[in-house]
């Protein structure tokens, strides 16, 4: 027992006149404290640690093989020592099994292989921002009665803490943009550099090292933040993300709890719980949430997904510019002017309110020339492709270079004529089949002609059968139905 500095100055003041059992009763200690405190002049001695066991180690004899198996594999366990030992002495039994764990413990503080260091890292307002998702099915959510498997999309500050959440249904790429840049519209700040785990919508692990996706790239860079990650195994490195998903989903557990229920009628409703328990978790971050929306910049005026619109008129050479890049277009628009819609991966085109195609996208500076656009215009008027400027976008493989290659050897004054009738059969009946035709005749040193891919890509139908079926003979009808009052009668009796 520890005793105050009064009761220890009222013990010694009645020790000197009374007995040690009225100056304890006086200091309101037992007789025993008294004693110790009386025979140290007030102080308690304090004990010194045993040296000495008080029985005897069972271990000692086989202690140095136990230490030769610690040192080949430090990753065995005590248990599996244990049981290596059972099987071969009877002596030895699990009951022992702390003592052997102690030592073992106590063999790899001393002589054991150095451990993983976690070093905590310096977190700086609005430098970084980092998310992952986590699957909710333990939560145990119902929807319209029925079970509502889900994953969160998780996106939070370190400095601050502050979080949101999205219900997400897949790791896609789309999943991920639309998670970020909703976080980001939330948030209405763009923290310097954003970071995910090696995740395949983000990142390239194809090869040596892996790289991010020029897409991912391409979505960070319009909001003006640098893309990282941690490295291929160590979600640790993502680790204030990775433990928030355990603060998250335990105060969604303890909402539901209080709720009283897991079963919401709708998936609006399921969302508005959400946001009301992130809502409550990011009041008390305010403070720390100022500092970094005094550092972040604003995000740009228009989403990564939002379409920048263009007008463009559809030229004599049935091309479009948009945003400094070449596109060929069905011949039946030229002249017309049409709508751009201009997003980060494809470009809508419309004709008043009617979509009229969507194209890949090209960077500026780049063309897409397709084929089938202005075939049919070419083989009226061969003599355009020799000196046409984008003939080489009219071979839409080398097996078709190849194959016009291969008719200016057999007769060069009649092969762009000839070239251009077998792209338009590639265009009418499909490119895949012609140019495996392509590929025969050229493998067997024969010209590649029309007629002869024709021959090797026409599909010869089978003849129909004439099917002859009689008229039904009602006769038998009407003597089936004489017979029925009969069959009734002989029922019945």
């Amino acid at each position: 027992m520890t005793c105050t500095k009064r009761q220890i100055q009222i013990l010694l003041q009645y020790a000197k006149t009374h007995g040690q059992e009225v100056a304890a009763a006086k200091a309101g200690i037992s007789l025993r404290t008294a004693r110790k405190y009386l025979k140290n002049g007030g102080q308690v001695a304090v004990n010194s640690t045993r040296s000495w066991r008080t029985h005897k180690d069972a271990f000692d004899q086989v202690w140095d093989e136990v230490e030769s198996m610690l040192a080949h594999d430090p990753g065995l366990q005590a248990k599996t020592i244990m049981q290596v030992l059972i099987d071969r002495d009877e002596s030895f039994h699990w009951e022992q099994l702390r003592t052997l764990q102690r030592r073992v413990r106590r063999w790899r503080a001393l002589q054991g292989p150095e451990q993983e260091v976690m070093f905590k890292q310096l977190h700086l307002p609005g430098a970084q921002g980092q998310s992952d998702w986590t699957h909710c099915e333990e939560l145990g959510v119902t929807v319209a009665a029925s079970p509502f498997p889900h994953m969160l999309f998780h996106f939070m500050l370190p400095y601050s803490r502050w979080e949101t959440a999205y219900i997400s249904h897949s790791e896609s790429f789309d999943e991920l943009v639309s998670g970020y840049t909703r976080a980001i519209a939330e948030l209405g700040a763009v923290p310097a550099e954003h970071r995910t785990d090696n995740l395949g919508a983000a990142v390239d692990s194809h090869g040596d090292r892996p790289v991010f996706t020029e897409r991912w790239e391409s979505v960070l860079a319009h909001y003006g933040a640098r893309p990282s990650r941690n490295n291929p195994g160590e979600s640790h490195e993502n680790g204030s993300v990775e433990k928030s998903h355990h603060l998250l989903k335990s105060a969604l557990d303890q909402a539901l709890r209080v709720r009283g229920s897991r079963e919401f009628r709708s998936v609006p409703e399921y969302e508005k719980f959400l946001r009301k328990v992130l809502d409550q978790r990011n009041r008390g971050r305010k403070q720390r949430m100022a500092e970094e929306m005094a550092v972040m910049k604003e995000p740009p005026e228009r989403g990564w997904n939002d379409p920048v619109e263009e007008r463009v008129v559809v030229n004599a050479f049935s091309l479009i510019s948009v945003s400094k890049a070449l596109y060929s277009v069905p011949s039946r628009l030229i002249g017309q002017e049409l709508r751009a819609l201009v997003y980060p991966e494809v470009v809508r085109l419309f004709l008043g309110g009617t979509l009229v195609m969507e194209l890949p996208r090209q960077a500026p500076g780049a063309k897409r020339i397709n084929y089938r656009h202005l075939v049919s215009q070419l083989v009226r008027k061969p003599g355009a492709f020799a000196g046409y400027v984008f003939r080489d976008d009219l071979f839409p493989t080398t097996t078709f270079r190849k194959a016009y290659d291969a008719l200016m050897v057999w007769r060069k004054e009649r092969a762009d004529k000839e070239y251009l009738s077998v792209l338009h059969h590639a265009a009418m009946s499909g490119e895949a089949d012609t140019e495996a035709a392509l590929s025969a005749l050229l493998e067997a040193g024969k010209p590649p002609l029309l007629s002869a891919v024709k021959e090797l890509t026409d599909v010869k139908h089978a003849t129909v059968p004439e099917v002859h079926i009689p008229a039904p003979d009602l006769c038998s009808y009407d003597e089936l139905l004489s017979l029925l009052p009969r069959a009734h009668k002989e029922v019945s009796q």
